[in-house]
């Protein structure tokens, strides 16, 4: 029995650039992946302030200016396994991307990571104050929701969607790992439980970002075990991935690079990867994460072709911000 249903790439993009194996050249199909996103953001999020407030400002600026859209491209290149329609993701897309930019405003917070700079900018409580920046993190999450149940998809996919995300953010989740991140600040502690909190504050929502591409289209049923079983394996090796090649950037890189300030988990006393096993280690396991999800996803055939070139770019980017010393 087949992992996945349908016979196309999904995304609707067809006559653009094609690769040696007939789909889309990474470059193209990630460009117009997160324009699609974009748009989808601009869209939803368009209602006018009244005057007297910047809410709806804000929420637009802590979502429309920069990112690489990660987690929305994710979530593209797995709905390509089910012939997802590319409005369906775009719009899931943009939920996960509300949802992210939520805990990126909320981390940025004085009485959390306390952070100026985001995405080379100022971070949502300098701009436009703290308690702005609250509001905007919790209206963004309730608009993801929103965007969910309002989806162009059968009542029990869009069911599936809102349990996923609200699951990745949950005590369990997101918010579960920031309270872990923030335990940890000034202690000594092992690997493994810097790893549990790296899985929970930032792998969570990776794990939602692929599952839910599939489950625009696809039920997590018996059927499709095994599909699931490959995707939750490659998610949970990416995520973590992605965020010890944070730890070790945070390290090594300039706000340019970085987009936020560099230093941050050093000045805070907060144990990282990177700073309990060393860079060059840290640098290791980062590479050995993405060869495991590049192995997960090898039982799914070139169905998973852009799931394997997201891990590509990953692997790049590595290499480039941070080489080998």
């Amino acid at each position: 029995m087949p992992l996945w249903r349908g016979a196309g790439a999904g995304g609707g993009l067809g006559g653009q650039a094609r690769g040696a194996s007939g789909g889309l050249l990474p470059e193209i199909w990630m460009q117009d992946g997160a324009k699609r996103v974009e748009q989808a953001l601009a869209r939803l999020l368009c209602t006018e302030d009244d005057g007297e407030t910047e809410l709806m400002a804000a929420m637009r600026y802590a979502t429309l200016h920069g990112g690489k859209r990660t987690r929305a491209l994710l979530c593209l290149a797995a709905g390509a396994l089910a012939d997802t329609p590319a409005h369906m993701l775009a719009d899931a897309g943009a939920a996960i991307e509300m949802m992210h930019a939520c805990t990126l405003v909320h981390d940025d917070l004085p009485a959390m990571d306390n952070d100026v700079l985001r995405r080379g900018l100022p971070t949502v409580h300098v701009k436009f104050g703290e308690a702005t920046a609250i509001l905007v993190g919790d209206a963004l999450q309730a608009h993801a929701f929103l965007t969910l149940a309002n989806l162009d998809a059968p009542g029990d996919n869009r069911i599936a969607l809102v349990h996923e995300l609200a699951q990745a953010v949950s005590a369990e989740g997101a918010a579960g790992g920031q309270a872990m991140d923030l335990s940890l600040v000034g202690k000594h502690v092992e690997l493994e439980r810097i790893v549990a909190t790296h899985r929970m504050k930032s792998g969570a929502l990776v794990r939602a970002s692929v599952r839910m591409g599939a489950l625009c289209a696809i039920a997590e049923d018996a059927a499709h075990a095994a599909l699931y079983r490959a995707l939750d394996r490659y998610s949970e090796s990416f995520g973590l991935a992605l965020q010890v090649v944070d730890d070790i950037l945070d390290a090594t890189a300039n706000a340019a690079t970085l987009g936020k300030t560099p230093g941050k988990d050093a000045a805070a006393q907060k144990p990282t990867c990177a700073s309990i096993m060393g860079l060059q280690a840290a640098r290791q396991l980062a590479l050995e994460l993405l060869r495991d999800a590049e192995e997960a996803i090898a039982p799914l055939g070139p169905r998973a072709e852009r799931l394997a070139q997201m891990l590509q770019r990953a692997n790049a980017y590595l290499l480039k911000h941070a080489p080998w010393a």
